[in-house]
């Protein structure tokens, strides 16, 4: 279990001078940015962006990196630091996820990143589900909780975490990272413009496969998403002409909703989903498959709904630095 010592160290850098840090996340379909600033011993967001990349288009099959999506996400990594010093911070740390984990030439992307001076770490599955829980649990938005559940669903792999609190203390009941996510559907069972009925249930199928009996109904707790498919799920309900994530943190998606999203989506082409108001840009390939795997996971628990975080794994990285996560992993994620 992990216990207060978490919020003890945040404490004790609150005693230091204000300071400003950044990182990026360089994940299996996009490149996230974040800048936080600490005043007054409480970090605060600064400036965020996103770029959709595809880096991790077709590795699923064939166990590599394609040349074009590395290009694409080179590219986008060293706008990302030239947006971060912009901002005040030189040397912002990144880490990438499950495309880069499961690639067989990740040396040399890795390589190629480190000659261009935006150099990065590679999360294993177990981090990157902790640090994704990490940024909901320390989010005074959910400050309330005593169960509490994560689906974070990528774009190789989906985190699920559920953590029970007593008395200040977090007991992981569940952690798992699962290598189905949404760059992975639509380059197999969901490739086609508009998939028909009998793709959408093979993808149901895959979906539910991976996840397993995991969950009991009831076992879930408050659910919380991250991650691009509930803010833009939550976006183009609310018909938002420009990114406002003061209106979508916290708000709640009910299982019905997503469900009915998920069934326009199918039937909407690719170009079509594109003019969806409210959808970012680069989201129209991947946004039904992880409206899929959203749904699927909420069914899997039992539950009626979640609310939406914008926050990720990047923050709770910002926030808390890896080496102290990766110090108390041991202790900080013992199965009750």
């Amino acid at each position: 279990m992990f216990t207060s010592i978490l919020r003890g160290r945040l404490s004790d850098a609150c005693r230091l001078a204000d300071v400003r840090k950044a990182v990026v996340d360089v994940g299996s379909n996009s490149v996230l940015l974040v800048v936080e600033e600490r005043r007054e011993g409480v970090w605060r967001p600064v400036f965020e962006s996103s770029e959709v990349t595809g880096l991790g288009e077709g590795t699923r099959d064939s166990g590599m990196l394609g040349e074009e999506p590395m290009a694409r996400t080179l590219a986008a990594l060293r706008r990302a630091w030239v947006r971060a010093s912009a901002k005040g911070v030189a040397h912002p740390q990144a880490g990438a996820t499950m495309a880069v984990r499961i690639a067989r030439n990740r040396a040399e992307f890795l390589r190629r990143a480190e000659a261009q001076g935006t150099p990065f770490l590679v999360l294993t599955g177990e981090e990157e589900a902790q640090l994704g829980f990490l940024s909901v649990a320390l989010d005074p938005c959910f400050a309330q909780a005593t169960r509490l559940s994560i689906v974070d669903v990528g774009g190789h792999s989906t985190e699920l975490v559920t953590a029970e609190a007593r008395g200040g203390v977090w007991t992981t009941k569940l952690r798992r990272s699962l290598p189905i996510g949404t760059l992975g559907l639509v380059g197999g069972g969901l490739c086609d413009d508009v998939p028909g009925p009998a793709l959408i249930l093979r993808a149901c199928q895959e979906i539910d496969d991976a996840i397993g009996s995991v969950y009991m109904p009831g076992e879930a707790g408050e659910v919380v998403t991250l991650g691009a498919t509930g803010t833009n799920l939550a976006s183009i309900r609310e018909g938002l002409s420009k990114w406002e994530p003061a209106r979508i943190h916290g708000t709640k998606l009910a299982l019905d909703e997503i469900s009915a999203a998920a069934g326009r989506l199918f039937g909407l082409t690719i170009a079509e989903r594109a003019l969806l108001k409210g959808i970012e840009h680069g989201r129209e390939r991947t946004l039904l498959a992880g409206a899929l795997i959203l749904e699927r996971a909420l069914i899997a628990m039992g539950v009626e709904g979640c609310k939406v975080s914008v926050r990720g794994w990047r923050h709770a990285l910002l926030e808390l630095g890896l080496g102290a996560v990766r110090k108390e992993s041991s202790a900080a994620w013992e199965k009750a």
